[in-house]
């Protein structure tokens, strides 16, 4: 819906997560049977009253090498690997039943359009659909269940997590100050950046060949070759499809160790050294940097289509969809609005997909860089955010200045995005604390 993706910044360890591929769409949930379960499988592990078996574990850890494997991704040592699947998956069960008995009343019609996208996304029809779940052994009841409780999911983690940030008059009024004694001016920064991406907890074994392909991406464009090339071909990160291009970002919102690494650059140039961070190595360039007045904003109007993530919608998949969305449109054989109202999976779909004007800052950053980078009209590739995969036009924009209620709800944002990931970290470890978690060993 659209109100969702009016969110602050996700974790940046469930970031990172989503990278690896861990936090994937809640899985079918099982609930305790009376009986053991076939000797085939095994429970690794009871959450409430819905079971994690080793069959769905493996199975998860299998997609994810494949994953990798496809984005040549690092992946940790296979025992670590299969602890962190497990707690991600553990954490799903938490999430689901807490949705259930907390969330909101869904809209039949908008599940309806996400259990319709599921075989629109697969290219049949529901027939179709409904006897490929009987093949499969699973009943169509429990398909609508499952992907009922990943919308669910959705909107209560937003409401928790929301709820839980505060920020005080105090704070707005410390930023705002802090702007006007920098002399009323706001530097914005417009980075690109090649990521190689480096596990947690790797070993120096595993460190030593993500440096040295960082280090050779670096030597190849301080050599000359095309920043933008080198990006697509080597970068690990989302942007790499826009030659590792951020965005024109306001320095206080984009990390500290960026803005200080390019403080000292002219537009144009490269980082003589690696940036090595939680996430990885850097080789950054900076391509613009610009001053204004701190409360003089570009709004942007856009529109976009959203199709959900599920455990039968692989983000592959929406994403090929999306793609022919995309080409039709181009082609004039039906507009942007028609598809968004009739495919959508989000509130705006009634309006075409209609977001109205945004101030930097409203929406997720993946969101929001791939909207920044297009031109007047333009239409995005298909992008991943935590709320699935969107194709987004730009229609307009516009600077505006800020007026004092503006500024302040501003700078509320700013400090709202730097507090969501605590807050929601938080919010998990008190729902698993709330949780009744059993983990069982393999049967011998």
């Amino acid at each position: 819906m659209t109100e969702s993706l009016f969110s602050r910044r996700a974790a940046g360890r469930i970031a990172c997560l989503l990278t690896l591929g861990l936090v994937a769409p809640l899985a079918p949930a099982q609930t305790r049977p009376s009986a053991a379960p076939n000797t085939a499988d095994f429970i690794v592990a009871v959450v409430n009253q819905e079971l994690v078996t080793n069959g769905e574990l493996q199975g998860r850890i299998a997609r994810i090498r494949e994953d990798a494997g496809r984005s040549n991704t690092p992946m940790p040592p296979p025992a670590e690997l299969r602890k962190k699947v497990l707690e991600a998956l553990i954490d799903e069960r938490v999430q689901v039943t807490n949705a259930r008995e907390t969330g909101p009343k869904l809209d039949e019609a908008e599940l309806d359009r996400a259990v319709g996208n599921v075989a629109v996304q697969n290219q049949m029809t529901m027939a179709q659909l409904r006897a490929r779940l009987q093949q499969q052994g699973l009943a169509y009841s429990a398909f609508r269940g499952n992907v009922k409780d990943q919308l669910l999911v959705e909107r209560v983690r937003e409401r928790e997590v929301n709820q839980r940030i505060r920020v005080s008059d105090t704070e707005v009024d410390g930023l705002l100050e802090q702007r006007r004694t920098s002399g009323g001016k706001a530097v914005q920064l417009d980075i690109a950046q090649i990521l190689v991406t480096v596990p947690e907890g790797a070993s120096a074994e595993q460190i030593a060949p993500r440096r040295a392909r960082a280090e050779a991406a670096l030597a190849r464009v301080k050599g000359g070759e095309d920043f933008a090339a080198v990006a697509r071909e080597v970068s690990e990160d989302a942007n790499k499809l826009q030659g590792g291009a951020i965005g024109l970002r306001l320095a206080d919102r984009l990390p500290d160790v960026f803005v200080e690494t390019v403080r000292t650059l002219k537009p144009g140039e490269i980082s003589p050294t690696l940036l090595k961070s939680g996430a990885g190595f850097h080789v950054l360039k900076l391509l613009a940097r610009t001053e204004g007045t701190a409360f003089s904003v570009q709004q942007t109007r856009a529109r976009h289509i959203l199709l959900r993530v599920s455990a039968q919608l692989s983000a592959e998949a929406a994403g090929r969809r999306l793609a022919d969305f995309k080409r039709q449109i181009l082609a004039g054989t039906k507009s942007f609005e028609a598809i968004a109202r009739e495919n959508s999976e989000d509130s705006s779909a009634a309006i075409g997909g209609e977001l109205g004007w945004t101030s930097p800052g409203t929406f997720v950053p993946e969101f929001e860089e791939t909207m920044n980078a297009l031109s007047i009209n333009g239409i995005s590739d298909p992008v991943t955010s935590r709320f699935g995969v969107h194709l987004i036009q730009v229609l307009e924009r516009r600077e505006v200045v800020l007026d004092a209620r503006q500024q302040r709800e501003q700078a509320r944002n700013v400090l709202r995005e730097q507090k969501f990931e605590s807050a929601y970290l938080d919010w998990v470890r008190d729902l698993r604390g709330r949780a009744y978690i059993e983990m069982r060993e393999a049967p011998q």
